[in-house]
């Protein structure tokens, strides 16, 4: 509902005595106060009220920084130099410092305009004298004033528009929070490759080690004529397999280490290493809290929540812009017609120029103006309904994946097992002639492919456990802006 507030401006510079014509006449006014914004009303949570996927109850781990969530050494230091270096999260800095200045700028709007003005002018004139014909005249002056101009924001115009920039302010500072937020979770993602791809790399090349012992056993016996050139043959393309796949995980390795290089801000050495964090992927408690938690944790929604109060206050602006317009300019100052008597006595000059401007006709355009701005707050509401709809959905696929890799976790161990015991079982009945070598090629090849797939999964695990903290709006609380220069955040002064 539309409301006023009423109060009272103080104004204690002194001015000179030609200005105190127009102050108590702004006085008088009992400024200020008068809004035409609607109250901001958060539209209501378009989700269910729990999550269906199995959760571990508590309180959510958003709040938690992200340095007490990776413990691992090596991956927190790839994301604090991604976190100095990336240059999307810049280009984010810098729209919170352009955002900041906006509002300073319609914040200064509400205050007296001094200016400190100096003229001088030469001119001559031509004119003719009924009697005396032709005839010049020389002019020159000189001034030196203080200007000052004030618009007097009764109806909330200049307020309103001061809020707006204020919440596109704070939107901002949310929306750089996101994409720190989202760094945070993509270099992780890309340190969890690197391991992966090192682990898979070095079972491959085990592999083709085991597997070039294997073809120069096979090419011996088929030398000596104790074994076939079908045997060898197959040992080869089994080796020329191996070999393939490890070239594929090395092309990559390579192209996820330059997607980890774009992200950090410059090429970044990981040290080698394992995937640290399997063995604890099972064991971390994560609590999710309620969907209603995302509202206050998950920055692309409190940022959604501040565009729709900035689209408030600029109906407001709009709303306001039909009702009289009323400004106070005045000046104080000398004048004189030689520089040496231009503050002699009897030089002073001041005006003073009340200006009252009511809208009569613009061919729609203010209604235009304010239809423009109800019709951005509606699908500021929709995007903020389904921004919150995404969050949902995005923990939800997490709490899922997490469960279901777990699962397929456990299978592939079980399989993992069993294909190494066909694969000795497999060799065991070549060596003593029960069988061909098709079945050895077969036993080692499913083997090496179950090997390669447990790695993935234990990878995918701990992504997930990660898109849970990501889509939890974890990494950097609400009550601790992120900041990564020396710029001051939401908590300054207002302009």
């Amino acid at each position: 509902m539309d409301r006023c507030r009423y109060g009272y401006f103080r104004h204690d510079l002194k001015r000179p005595p030609a200005f105190a014509l127009f102050l108590p006449l702004g006085l008088s006014l009992g400024l200020s106060a008068c809004t035409f914004a609607p109250d901001h009303i958060r539209p209501a949570q378009a989700v269910p009220p729990l999550y269906e996927a199995q959760a571990v109850p508590g309180v959510t781990i958003a709040h938690v920084g992200w340095r007490d969530f990776f413990r691992e050494a090596e991956l927190q230091r790839v994301i604090g130099e991604a976190l100095v270096n990336n240059r999307d999260l810049r280009i984010a800095a810098a729209r919170v410092a352009e955002a900041r200045a906006s509002w300073r700028i319609e914040g200064a709007s509400l205050y007296p305009q001094l200016d400190a003005v100096g003229t001088g002018t030469r001119g001559r004139t031509l004119f003719n004298l009924p009697e005396e014909g032709a005839a010049q005249l020389d002019t020159r002056q000189i001034s030196v004033q203080l200007s000052a101009s004030w618009e007097i924001d009764f109806w909330g115009r200049l307020r309103n528009l001061r809020d707006a920039a204020r919440w596109q302010y704070l939107a901002s500072e949310e929306s750089r929070r996101a994409v720190a937020t989202d760094l945070v979770a993509q270099v992780a993602n890309g340190y969890l490759l690197e391991r992966e791809y090192a682990e898979r790399i070095a079972l491959a090349r085990a592999s083709i080690a085991t597997r070039e012992e294997s073809l120069r056993i096979m090419r011996r016996r088929y030398e000596v004529g104790s074994g076939s050139r079908l045997d060898m043959s197959q040992a080869q393309i089994l080796l020329a397999q191996a070999r393939a796949t490890l070239q594929a995980l090395e092309q990559d390795r390579d192209v996820n280490r330059n997607a980890l290089a774009l992200l950090v801000g410059r090429p970044v050495e990981v040290a080698p290493g394992t995937l640290g964090l399997a063995t604890m992927a099972g064991q971390v408690s994560l609590p999710v809290g309620l969907p209603s938690d995302l509202l206050v944790y998950r920055p692309d929604i409190i940022a959604a929540e501040h565009q729709l109060r900035a689209a408030n206050a600029n109906i407001g602006a709009a709303r306001a812009a039909f009702f009289p317009n009323i400004s106070l300019t005045g000046a104080y100052g000398t004048m004189s017609d030689e520089l040496d008597g231009l503050f002699a006595r009897g030089s002073e000059a001041w005006s003073f120029t009340p200006t009252i401007r009511l809208p009569l006709f613009n061919a729609g355009r203010l209604k235009g103006n304010l239809d423009v701005a109800k019709a951005r707050r509606q699908r500021l509401v929709a995007e903020y309904e389904r921004t919150v709809q995404s969050a949902f959905r995005d923990v939800s696929d997490a709490l899922v994946r997490r469960r279901q890799l777990g699962l397929q976790i456990e299978t592939t161990r079980e399989m993992l097992e069993a294909q190494r015991e066909r694969s000795r079982l497999a060799q065991l009945r070549f060596d003593n002639g029960r069988s061909a070598y098709l079945e050895v090629l077969d036993a080692q090849r499913d083997l090496f492919e179950a090997e390669q797939t447990l790695v993935q999964l234990r990878r995918a695990e701990i992504a997930s456990i990660v898109a849970l903290y990501s889509s939890l709006g974890g990494g950097f609380a609400p009550e601790q802006p992120f900041v990564i220069d020396a710029a001051q955040t939401r908590e300054e002064q207002m302009p």
